[in-house]
């Protein structure tokens, strides 16, 4: 293991459960009954027990969009060309696309990043941080060695390092990459040991005969490569992405820097689950965005032991349901900072204690 990700894992810490039990009575001495704006008031208290305060509020918002591709995709598991890869990578610096229109409805800037795509990308406005070319095919061998799982999750840790120094308080996880949802679920799947055909989804629109030639894909991925399911970075080396590996860095960082982290859909959510097996307490400083319309969406959560926000039937990717999140996460600390006390409103004595029940 790096020095860097070992020094990452050994500094993240659980959350200020005290911080969050001063929030919570805050909370409760607001004008309303106990516990009536649900999920806003335990939104509220997560950041606490993130920050270490009461009062809190977002400055600065960053979503950043790992890209990268993969080669299974040469057993026809999409049914998108590989080159949508880096045709997506460079529009994402034009503002053109899902999550670049919600992240400018949202005051949300991208940092996009070039991990692993099949070409040279003459942009300036993507960073170039590439493992290789692409990973290898996973029903041939493993999808990358050891080193450069290590080396791409790194990427994510020092990319949260940098965004934070920058005064970002608030990250967002997205990615591209055609048949990564191929390799989530593999991942997934050899996380879990549960089979991948009831995970797996059509993904972009395969007929019946590609999703079958996808779950079969998936399982001769698995029997060959024999990932250790205790081993989050071999299960990543053998049978996931440098984009799974990226973000699962950005988890861990932004674990290690204290400021709240967005799932958005499946992709990012196995890259959270990759890192709580590294390190548990990562689960305290992450949020959902949507449930994701791919089976495989539930499960991750349920291993995470997190409950998506929205339920959109959105399934697009590259971060797009992390701006929503971001609005209804700024909406429960605005809420909870703005709203009178029961001293404020004037209602006190008998009524209190009967509106408290």
């Amino acid at each position: 293991m790096s020095k860097l990700l070992k020094h990452t894992i050994e500094k993240i810490q659980s959350a200020d459960r005290e911080a969050m039990d001063r929030t919570k009575k805050a909370i409760d001495n607001l004008t309303k009954p106990i516990g009536s704006l649900g999920e806003l008031e335990n939104i509220a208290m997560k950041i606490s027990g993130i920050t270490g305060k009461i009062e809190n509020e977002i400055h600065k918002k960053n979503i950043i969009i790992m890209c990268s591709d993969n080669g299974v995709v040469e057993e026809g598991v999409s049914a998108c060309p590989k080159e949508l890869t880096t045709i997506v990578t460079n529009n994402f610096t034009k503002n053109i696309t899902g999550v670049g229109v919600l992240s400018m409805f949202t005051n949300t800037n991208l940092t996009v990043i070039d991990i692993g795509v099949d070409s040279d990308l003459l942009n300036e406005l993507v960073l170039d941080k590439k493992i290789d070319y692409g990973t290898q095919n996973i029903v041939n061998g493993p999808a990358m060695s050891r080193e450069q799982a290590i080396k791409a999750i790194e990427v994510g840790i020092e990319m949260v390092d940098k965004l934070v120094a920058d005064g970002v308080d608030l990250i967002g996880t997205g990615e591209m990459g055609v048949g990564n949802t191929t390799t989530s679920i593999a991942v997934l799947s050899a996380l879990t040991k549960t089979d991948p055909s009831i995970l797996c989804g059509k993904g972009s629109g395969l007929t019946d005969i590609q999703f079958e030639k996808k779950k079969e894909t998936i399982k001769r991925a698995i029997d060959l490569n024999q990932p250790d399911q205790y081993d989050a970075i071999d299960v990543i080396s053998k049978v996931g992405g440098f984009d799974i590996a990226g973000l699962c860095g950005c988890f861990l960082g932004a674990a290690k820097n204290k400021v709240p982290i967005v799932i958005d859909g499946l992709i990012s959510s196995i890259a959270a689950l990759c890192a709580k097996r590294i390190n548990s307490d990562i689960v305290d400083y992450t949020f959902t965005s949507h449930l994701s319309a791919e089976p495989g969406a539930k499960y991750i959560l349920d291993e995470l032991g997190l409950t998506a926000m929205l339920n959109l039937n959105m399934r697009l990717g590259e971060g797009s349901g992390c701006p929503l999140a971001f609005n209804i996460i700024e909406a429960s600390l605005f809420t909870m900072q703005n709203m009178g006390t029961f001293e404020d409103a004037n209602i006190v004595n008998d009524f209190l204690v009967d509106i408290r029940k």
